[in-house]
């Protein structure tokens, strides 16, 4: 890729990305271009621009996204429920695409000719990344200096920016012993004892939540409003949806909610230990399958069930513009158009309970039918020999077979 003159950087600020500026320039002979975005991860972002100004980049590219990144990305995958093997809430997963879509944009906007990030070539980032990218720009070419360069450990690594004077932050304090990632839906811990699977987290890694058997005595009731299938509203006040993001994580942190310890399976074939913090997430899962019990047809509640892994395992994977998945979200959002009321959830010490729903006009709940007490005639229950009898039928004729042999 030796005609490069223009990179656009996925760039935060840290030691590794601006140790990434500093070669691509070096080992390209390129310009870079940086593009530093909040997500919603709780921290400054502006320190970038004085730091790429420092290593004296020209084009710097600082954007806050967090509404776009709620509205566009977390909520409809909300809208599926999905989880990945059971567990993970797809935190980090969700944010790539529109990071990688911003990319793309920024690289047609400044006329570049190459993107670079600086996931690693052992993680599923670098999958997410490229594959968003050559999604949305079939000719774009990516750099990923980690499977290029022969910084392989952190003393070369430290040893590269002292030699180029590219400041170390930190130099004297105690640097975390975990490799974090965050935004609004989730913060992630990988690395260091969580290396060895057996290892319990310690108390102090955990930064969202505080600890169960800490939280408060008493339990916090929050009611969340859903139209189409999307929290809009949080105690009956409409609110944006980065507003419910940051709203909800604040009640599930102060209560426990959202902690995870996984061991997961990789797209690159390796199985992975992680920790997560999704307290919002968590809540907003538990809510919406709540709303759905209330107004979603069962086969419609089913199929989607049956389908949600798939959609997971898509975002997981790095397939989020794939028209596999855009397909699947036209389904998805179909199904929505009548999940639409409010749910009344009990936050107690690590725990979500949903202990009230209600929708008005789209509710599929019919007292009349579903009572224990006289019905009046709304539900033959003779019926009910026949739909056995046929159901049965199939049972019965094998059951003879077993019986004759």
């Amino acid at each position: 890729m030796s005609d490069i003159k223009k990179v656009v950087l996925a760039y935060s600020g840290g030691l590794d990305t601006s140790i990434i500026l500093k070669w691509l320039e070096e080992t390209y002979g390129c310009e870079v271009v940086t593009f530093t975005a909040d997500v919603g991860q709780g921290e400054e972002i502006e320190p970038a621009r004085a730091k790429a100004e420092a290593m004296g980049i020209k084009e710097i590219y600082i954007e806050t996204l967090t509404e776009e990144f709620a509205r566009d990305y977390v909520l409809p995958m909300l809208r599926a429920n999905a989880i990945y093997e059971g567990e993970y809430l797809l935190g980090t997963s969700i944010a790539r695409p529109l990071i990688a879509r911003r990319l793309v944009e920024i690289a047609a906007e400044t006329g570049a000719d190459a993107i670079a990030h600086g996931a690693t070539g052992k993680g599923n980032d670098q999958v997410r990344f490229e594959l968003g990218a050559y999604a949305l720009n079939p000719d774009i070419k990516i750099i990923a200096p980690w499977r290029e360069w022969d910084l392989t450990s952190r003393e070369t690594l430290m040893a590269y920016a002292e030699k180029h004077a590219i400041p170390v932050e930190n130099k004297q304090g105690e640097k975390s012993p975990y490799s974090m990632d965050a935004n609004s839906l989730h913060i992630s811990y990988e690395g260091g004892i969580l290396e060895d699977p057996w290892a319990e987290p310690e108390e102090d890694m955990w930064l969202w939540t505080v600890s169960p058997e800490n939280a408060p005595d008493r339990a916090t009731y929050v009611e969340i409003t859903f139209e189409r299938g999307d929290a809009v509203a949080i105690d009956g006040k409409p609110r944006t949806p980065a507003e419910i993001m940051e709203m909800l994580n604040k009640l599930g942190g102060d209560n426990g909610v959202g902690r995870s310890d996984i061991v997961e399976n990789r797209y690159v074939g390796m199985k992975s230990r992680g920790c997560y913090e999704t307290p919002a997430g968590t809540i907003l899962l538990k809510a919406h399958r709540a709303m759905e019990s209330l107004t979603l047809d069962r086969e419609a509640a089913h199929l989607k069930d049956d389908l949600m892994p798939r959609y997971a395992t898509l975002v997981y994977n790095g397939y989020w513009w794939s028209p596999e998945r855009e397909l699947l979200q036209q389904l998805i959002d179909a199904s929505q158009q009548h999940v639409n009321g409010t749910v009344r959830l009990k936050l107690y010490k690590g725990s979500v309970a949903v202990v009230g729903r209600m929708s008005d006009a789209d509710s599929l709940f019919d007292e009349r039918i579903a009572t224990f007490e006289d019905d009046a005639g709304a539900y033959n229950q003779k019926d009910a020999e026949g739909f056995i009898k046929l159901n049965a039928l199939r049972m019965r004729i094998a059951g003879h077979r077993k019986q004759a042999s």
